[in-house]
């Protein structure tokens, strides 16, 4: 396994729409695991493949927690629901955040690196990870949804808030 190099913006890279992934191969589940040690490496908690340079449909995401590494191929959002807005960053923006809204709820179906479909249900920071991630694949990044720039010493401030609330 190798730690990549993180393509960061404004590289056009990640403004383009990858394509769908037809071979589930050695190469493929090379992609995978590199991906996710370069997204370990970077303390991130997801990665798209055009983040590594890699123009197609892959996304990791893994919270930690003792949850199951999420490994997305050729991802389709089936169903979200509801609405909320949260701080994002972005291994590609280094040092920026921002408020983002997104759907609470989230329904995926993709595969697996063997090729078998799966159905996947997500809420709260799992599926605004998960869609931030599906985002990248068809070339949407997050700085275009920013509601209002977040400054790192802010976080401990959002923090209370949310707990207020």
């Amino acid at each position: 396994m190798a730690i990549l190099e993180i393509v960061k913006s404004p590289s056009p890279l990640l403004t383009q729409r990858c394509k769908e992934v037809d071979k589930f191969d050695d190469k493929l589940a090379k992609l995978l695991d590199d991906m996710y040690e370069t997204m370990v490496a970077a303390d991130g908690v997801g990665i798209a493949a055009p983040q590594v340079g890699e123009l197609v449909r892959v996304a990791i995401v893994d919270l930690g927690e003792g949850q199951e590494v999420i490994e997305m191929i050729n991802p389709v959002v089936t169903a979200i629901g509801g609405s909320e807005t949260d701080v994002e960053g972005c291994l590609s923006f280094p040092g920026l955040y921002g408020e983002v809204e997104r759907p609470y709820f989230v329904r995926v179906e993709a595969q697996e690196r063997n090729g078998s479909l799966y159905e996947l249900e997500a809420e709260d920071y799992e599926a605004r990870a998960i869609l931030h991630e599906i985002d990248h694949l068809d070339g949407i990044l997050f700085d275009s949804k920013i509601k209002r720039i977040v400054d790192p010493s802010e976080f401990e401030d959002v923090e209370g808030e949310d707990e207020e609330e």
